[in-house]
């Protein structure tokens, strides 16, 4: 969910609506599980902004940066995302995931062959892969009706 609160700044300047987005993922369904990725960098603001995704019904998932020893850091949580939308494949008929990464078609495409699953891609069309996009079952565009104003 990091990601997309970064996604929608560098695109609109604005921030992500993550309230109106589970009100949308979740009208009319019943809910078997909602992860959040972060990052843990022990900041007071992103304590904050987690919290808030707990209180819309997020589980967060916590990840600590890694300081590699050329001094940069690290955090991805790709494998984590992909295990995590595997398992969940094989007990619900939908899974959602609000990104932008490429690397994650080939996970929608084997989980509609493997378990008839469907998916939906919340994305900013501009920073999304195509091939995320193709692989989507549904792709739902991040435009202004799902930023805060």
């Amino acid at each position: 969910m990091q990601n997309i609160y970064y996604t929608c700044r560098q695109a609109y300047q604005s921030n992500f609506d993550y309230n109106k987005f589970w009100a949308n993922v979740t009208r009319g369904r019943v809910v078997v599980s909602a992860f959040a990725y972060a990052t843990d960098r022990g900041d007071e603001k992103q304590q904050q902004f987690q919290n808030i995704l707990r209180a819309i019904g997020f589980t967060v998932l916590l990840k600590p940066m890694l300081q590699r020893k050329d001094g940069t850091t690290k955090a991805d949580w790709d494998v984590g995302i992909a295990l995590d939308v595997y398992e969940a494949a094989a007990h619900c008929d939908t899974v959602v995931l609000a990104s932008g990464d490429g690397d994650f078609a080939i996970l929608l495409e084997r989980i509609r062959e493997r378990f008839n699953t469907k998916s939906e891609v919340y994305g900013v069309p501009r920073l999304t892969a195509d091939a995320l996009m193709t692989a989507a079952g549904r792709f739902v565009a991040i435009e202004k009706n799902l930023l805060l104003t």
